[in-house]
């Protein structure tokens, strides 16, 4: 099963390696204004849907958490409001990790590398909890991300992921038109750069559904693999377990 980028911006066109570079040029040039169009593009639910991932990290022993694409470090703070977790934000954007610092008034900070998921700088069973939320579908090669996901968890430890997803038949139209005629504009008004979020809305509709991506985290070898809709299926959160077995690494 393969789940490539494929948009209006020629993404298909180019290899692996130019399809990252377009994507990390997208987020850097939207840094500044994307946790505003965030707020005004969901109307705020965004925070909720993370803090309904934090909640289920709050249940977890702690330890060490990767959030993968975490961006500026929202996920990350919301996890570090628990004692319990150090949490390193791996994202291939240093403008959006950037401006997280630099917006952050709060202390301790979370560490920050820059790395692509497809190929994280951390060793084999180094993780207790991975996290990614709305970063998945940006992958030039999700299945890669995923199978990195796995192999930097510890036996036992836990993989969280939040992403749109295919929302309930009778809500589809209504989100299709806000998608597509809203959105765009929106980018315009507040980030001056409506083909970022012409961008952002087409990998959203090319990400898997909810029972596809599913299947993609057992095919890269998590276990307990569950998931629970958010607002009919507008986001879902993804979640599996890293075997406790000796695993070959990925």
């Amino acid at each position: 099963m393969t789940h490539k980028l494929s948009t209006s911006f020629g993404f298909h066109q180019v290899t692996p390696a130019e399809r990252r570079r377009r994507v990390r040029a997208v987020f850097d040039d939207v840094a500044r204004r994307y946790d505003l169009m965030n707020d005004l593009m969901s109307f705020g639910i965004h925070r909720l849907w993370k803090r309904s991932l934090a909640a289920m990290a709050a249940a977890l022993p702690g330890g060490l958490a990767v959030d993968l694409a975490g961006g500026t470090g929202d996920v990350a703070r919301l996890l570090m409001r628990e004692d319990k977790w150090r949490v390193l934000v791996c994202d291939a954007s240093p403008a959006m990790m950037e401006t997280g610092r630099d917006g952050a008034a709060q202390s301790p900070q979370p560490g920050w590398v820059a790395a692509e998921g497809e190929k994280m700088p951390l060793a084999d069973d180094a993780a207790d909890l991975v996290t990614i939320a709305f970063g998945l579908r940006n992958m030039s090669d999700p299945e890669a991300a995923l199978s990195q996901c796995r192999r930097i968890l510890k036996p036992g430890g836990r993989f969280i992921c939040l992403e749109f997803s295919r929302p309930h038949a009778l809500l589809r139209p209504f989100y299709d038109l806000y998608s597509f005629q809203v959105i765009p504009r929106l980018g315009a008004w507040i980030a001056g750069n409506p083909d970022a979020y012409q961008y952002l809305i087409e990998s959203i509709r090319r990400f898997p559904k909810q029972e596809d991506l599913a299947g993609m985290l057992r095919e890269a070898g998590f276990e307990e693999v569950a998931y629970r809709n958010l607002f009919f299926g507008v986001a879902c959160l993804h979640w599996g377990t890293a075997p406790a077995r000796v695993r070959d690494s990925a």
